[in-house]
């Protein structure tokens, strides 16, 4: 796991490295990265300016959760699984999946060609330059530049994925894997959501029903995190939540999640071919905040580029979310109803902070 590096002053404005640097002038942080060369970042890309950023704990790690997908899928040992999964839903708001189903070769082969796409040079990912949050294919980086003070250390590719499927036509392959690889996920993350409803007290397909799940967005994001001279003063993405109801994500075996837990960020290292499940704003609002969306950032280092392959799968867009109706018989709602496609938008065009866009809709102050 890389681990940020320990910051013991700021840096003063003599070493802010280059000229500042917006990212609208960066088509991608890779390609700057590797032709300037330099050993001090932009200071338009100075993200942290906490100093204790680097106090993450390793010592939650044997309570971080971990749920066993065909326990979930037993007849035999479903009740467990569903008290297990309440509790990780409840407490964290994420957890590791494992015996989840899908082939690791599978797995294996969508990294390999995720990392071909962000080797591809740039005039041959122009055409999927990134304009509008519900363009289908989209490749860009930082997360939304002009939205944004500080830029972000990271390119991506960002496709949607379904209810059609998008996805570029390069390198030779990718289309096919990303096809296979995004229907499996989605037929995790429904039986997951079978299990929500049932922890919640809820019929088993309630959440999919009332989401419009069958027909719901599903966002296909490959985010690549090229080594940074001072992995100390900038982020790969900070601390947000995530749109809709579970995100799914491996990665290349190099480390650089944290997860937030009782105000403490915790280095995740995941297990051997499982995935990391994220709940999304969507589920914290149709839990009516019992299963809040959790809290996490990319960290990064200076020796190795960290991939990820985030499938976010959200509720249909023209679908309004709100608590549901049996959880508020002897509770008031904590969240005003939005449709999804508004939520989304708004989510993709706002400058990354917490839960800042999840606390637009927000009711009443959590207890």
């Amino acid at each position: 796991m890389a681990s940020s590096a320990t910051i013991s002053s700021p840096q003063p404005e003599a070493e802010a490295g280059p000229a500042k640097v917006h990212a609208s002038q960066v088509s991608s942080i890779k390609v700057f990265a590797e032709s300037n060369g330099a050993s001090l970042i932009p200071s338009t890309y100075h993200s942290i300016t906490d100093l204790h950023h680097d106090d993450a704990t390793h010592d939650l790690a044997p309570s971080i959760p971990v749920i066993d997908f065909s326990l979930l899928t037993s007849h035999h040992h479903h009740v467990k699984a569903l008290h297990q999964l309440g509790m990780a839903c409840a407490n964290w708001g994420f957890f590791m999946l494992t015996n989840h189903g899908i082939p690791e070769n599978l797995m294996e082969e969508l990294m390999n060609k995720s990392h071909e796409f962000h080797d591809l040079p740039m005039e041959e990912k122009k055409e999927f330059a990134d304009n509008d949050p519900l363009s289908p294919i989209r490749h860009g980086t930082s997360f939304c530049p002009q939205a944004e003070n500080v830029h972000y250390w990271r390119d991506y590719l960002k496709t949607l994925t379904f209810p059609q499927f998008n996805f570029p036509h390069k390198p030779p392959g990718y289309r096919e894997v990303a096809y296979d690889y995004s229907h499996k996920i989605r037929a995790v993350a429904r039986k997951l959501l079978e299990g929500i409803s049932e922890s919640l007290g809820l019929e088993s397909n309630s959440i999919i029903e009332s989401t419009g799940f069958d027909s719901g967005l599903q966002l296909f994001v490959v985010n690549l995190y090229p080594p940074c001279p001072q992995p100390h003063l900038a982020l790969g993405m900070p601390s947000h939540s995530d749109l809709g109801l579970l995100t799914l994500l491996m990665q290349n075996g190099i480390g650089g999640l944290q997860v937030k837990h009782d105000g403490k960020w915790v280095n995740i290292n995941p297990l051997p071919n499982c995935l990391i499940v994220l709940l999304g704003d969507q589920l914290e609002v149709l839990s009516n905040g019992k299963y809040p969306s959790v809290l996490h950032r990319a960290i990064l280092n200076n020796a190795d580029t960290r991939i990820s392959v985030v499938l976010s799968n959200g509720p249909a867009l023209d679908k309004e979310i709100g608590p549901v109706v049996e959880l508020l018989d002897k509770e008031k709602p904590l969240f005003k109803s939005m449709k999804y496609r508004d939520y989304f938008q708004v989510k993709q065009k706002t400058r990354l902070s917490d839960k800042c866009s999840l606390d637009e809709i927000r009711l009443h102050a959590q207890q």
